[in-house]
């Protein structure tokens, strides 16, 4: 008996540890979307503080993807060695500082040097807190990853409404340098609690890499899915970008409708995202992850094709509205797959390229919207959801290969 209540002890300080985890974990990942689109708000303000042209402003934007890009890649293999906790809190804290830049440069190549730091950070927590989930959704053996991504549409939209409402009263210096203070406070609060956890389900640290050295045969079969996760990753971004971007300017300018209602549209799809995330969780338990990935990416063509194509304004937002359902739990879906098979170095992949679709949505629409129209430029989401779903149907197998000789 006294060694059944210990192991019931130690069991039940396990599962408090993992919820401490899960909630702290869930803290940063809103404060990354806070963060981030805080300062998206504030571009304009920014752009005419520097004088910039909009040419000059979109090679300073630039930046951000730069930053970003680079140093997901390095950020794997720090997790690897550092541990994904603190090199979360030490991006943390980067983040929270380098967002206070941008409104002290006055020339558009000074905010393309600071913006290369902010969009390191922000990859680099981004690579480092999707480790740290991974990790614990395999502790915990549920499929909980989307409710951190959930966490971060939610940051972003307080970040971006908060923006909205204080752009009339405060100079982009005074709020991003807030957003920066912010950052520090939540990161001082929350920090110590994150470095003070093991990654779950992991040996204590050593300074070393927690998981075991793959074999080469064993790394070299996870290269390929690896890189299948991150197409489904790309696919799902390159939706994500373009409706932000372009969203807004067809329902003003190919449906008519008021800047207000426009700006409704891309707000309908990070709703939807949101909602979707929030029950990705039991989605995934009764779906499963293959099923997942393929009625998703399904349901956000059918969304996009609408959304579209539609001939009034109300069929185009309820378009959005689906589209952002389907699309919501594919990008965590692949990060947490990409994350189990190869670790902080798959999410670094699978993130790398997913933000890589983000990149190239934007300029692709804008290109097919000059050779064709913009309707037709935005189905080009539908057919890249499609595609998500077909790579979809290969999860499971591809998985299989990778775990097994």
């Amino acid at each position: 008996m006294p060694l059944i209540n210990k192991a019931r002890s130690h069991t039940a300080v396990r599962g408090h540890s993992l919820s401490r985890l899960r909630l702290v974990l869930t803290v940063f990942f809103a404060l990354d979307g806070f963060v981030f689109a805080g300062w998206v708000v504030r571009i304009p303000a920014v752009k005419e503080q520097t004088g910039a042209s909009a040419s000059g402003l979109g090679l300073a934007l630039l930046g951000v993807s730069a930053g970003a890009v680079v140093t997901m890649l390095i950020t794997g293999r720090l997790c690897r060695r550092y541990g994904s906790h603190p090199v979360t809190v030490v991006c943390a804290v980067l983040l929270s500082l380098s967002v206070t830049l941008p409104p002290l440069t006055h020339s558009a190549p000074a905010l393309g040097a600071v913006l290369l730091l902010f969009g390191a950070a922000y990859g680099g927590i981004n690579v480092a807190f999707n480790s740290a989930a991974v990790d614990l959704v395999a502790a915990l053996r549920r499929p909980i990853m989307p409710t951190f991504h959930a966490a971060f549409s939610m940051g972003g939209m307080i970040g971006a409404g908060l923006g909205g409402l204080v752009a009339g009263s405060l100079s982009p210096a005074r709020h991003l340098l807030g957003l920066g203070l912010i950052g520090l406070l939540v990161t001082a609060l929350a920090g110590p609690a994150l470095l003070r956890q093991a990654p779950a389900g992991a040996a204590p640290h050593t300074g070393e890499d927690a998981r075991p050295v793959q074999p080469a045969d064993r790394a070299a079969r996870t290269r390929r899915p690896v890189v299948v996760f991150g197409l489904i990753a790309l696919c799902t971004a390159y939706g994500e970008g373009a409706l932000a971007d372009w969203g807004a300017l067809h329902l003003q300018e190919d449906l008519g409708t008021s800047p207000a209602l426009a700006a409704a549209g891309y707000s309908c799809f990070a709703l939807a995202m949101t909602v979707g995330r929030l029950t990705g969780t039991t989605l995934l338990e009764r779906l499963g992850h293959t099923r997942t990935v393929v009625v998703g990416g399904t349901v956000a063509a059918v969304g996009m094709l609408i959304g579209s194509l539609a001939p009034a304004p109300w069929a185009a937002l309820l378009g959005y509205t689906v589209a952002g359902l389907g699309l919501a739990n594919l990008f965590p879906v692949a990060v947490e797959r990409a994350g189990t098979l190869a670790g902080p170095t798959g999410v670094a992949v699978a993130s790398t390229l997913g933000y890589g679709g983000m990149l190239l949505g934007p300029p692709a629409i804008g290109f097919m919207a000059d050779w064709f129209s913009l309707p037709t430029a935005l189905t080009s989401v539908a057919a890249l959801a499609a595609v998500a779903a077909l790579i979809g149907l290969t999860m499971r197998r591809t998985a299989s290969d990778a775990t097994h000789p």
